[in-house]
């Protein structure tokens, strides 16, 4: 398991490659289960979050989209937002 600190020492090149690479052994990984020849099923969680982990450093190095501030993430406990027609 990687620690997310570990994958913002790298560049966006390598955690490309990263994630290519977890999206593959996840793909074995669930053949091997369709199979019933997986020998640790714990495998594909920690893959899983692996390929989470990745994408997040991803895109927290990607630049915001123009003309927006900071990217933030809106609290789902505040529900819906005000529509006036």
């Amino acid at each position: 398991m990687t620690s997310a600190q570990d994958l913002r020492e790298l560049n966006e090149d390598d955690l490309r490659n990263r994630e290519r690479d977890l999206y593959d052994q996840l793909f074995r990984l669930r053949i091997q289960k369709a199979m019933g020849q997986l020998d640790a099923p714990t495998k594909i969680r920690e893959v899983r979050r692996d390929l989470a982990r990745v994408k997040t450093v991803l895109r927290q190095m990607a630049p915001a989209p123009s003309g927006e501030g900071p990217r933030s993430v809106r609290s789902a406990a505040s529900g819906p937002a005000d529509v006036k027609s």
